[in-house]
């Protein structure tokens, strides 16, 4: 009896001391050792060495996502940033959702830079309704030199106001054609919708509870007047507007942009 409580006081005391218990074969006393440097035990008691964060651009800059290394940053609004990248004659204004961010929108506006458009994101002023902004955005880009065409693009609200917000330009901005319209996740109004006149794609998912399969199918049957309707909607999710980027369905919903893009890009 002595014996066994003697080995057992062993055994805690070993263990408490952060080592390893191990017992011979053949059943004799228990011994304790290091694990030798770059064992597997040694490996899982040494913590990684913590990521170094990639340091916030000091110069400007949008929502620390797009420097002038990408293009032409300019101040809007009350003081807020914007850019324009790309080129090209066919420009593009991205209207984010409300709690979205330009930095949601990369995957696609690099995918639109590469493919030879010009594409304005623009940092929203909450006190201005997102139909009015994209109107002044489009304004905007309308002004630069060399811009001819224009397609209006937005996700949730930003989508839901891009509808009216095409057709202010068509009469408002005089010489630019708008292009199209591109609507991910968006609810707008049937009545807008029927005054559409220019192309429209909808992108959305099923069972998304804003801008869903029902609203697409919706507005897609109210815009008679569009000279083109075009739809992606992705069965059995939810995910909403810029979310639908970092999917799997990402690629396919991107290039199904850029598709409809050239073809009506003139």
């Amino acid at each position: 009896m002595r014996r066994i409580v003697g080995s057992l006081a062993l055994v805690l005391a070993v263990t408490a001391c952060g080592g390893e218990v191990t017992t011979a074969s053949g059943g004799g006393t228990a011994s304790a050792s290091p694990a030798p440097p770059g064992s597997a035990s040694a490996a899982a008691t040494t913590a990684p060495p913590a990521e170094t964060p990639a340091p916030l651009p000091t110069g400007p800059n949008v929502s620390g996502c797009f420097t002038e290394k990408d293009g032409v940053i300019f101040k809007h609004a009350n003081d807020l940033p914007g850019v324009i990248m790309g080129k090209g004659p066919v420009g593009v204004v991205i209207t984010y959702e409300r709690r979205g961010s330009v930095c949601d929108w990369r995957p696609l506006s690099d995918r639109l830079v590469a493919a030879g458009y010009r594409v304005l994101l623009y940092n929203r002023d909450s006190s201005i309704f997102p139909e009015d902004g994209a109107v002044a955005m489009g304004k905007r880009l309308a002004k630069e030199k060399g811009v001819k065409r224009i397609f209006v693009v937005g996700g949730s609200i930003g989508a839901t106001t891009a509808v009216p917000a095409a057709e202010r330009l068509v009469s408002e901005a005089k010489g630019v054609k708008v292009a199209g319209v591109v609507a991910l996740s968006g609810e707008a109004d049937t009545e807008k919708a029927a005054a559409l006149t220019v192309p429209l794609l909808q992108i959305g998912s099923e069972n998304d509870g804003y801008g869903g399969a029902d609203s697409i199918q919706r507005i897609d049957a109210a815009a008679t007047k569009a000279p083109d309707k075009d739809k992606l909607i992705i069965p059995g999710e939810s995910l909403h507007a810029s979310a639908l980027f970092d999917s799997r369905y990402g690629q396919e919903v991107i290039e199904k942009i850029v598709t409809f893009m050239d073809r009506h890009k003139g």
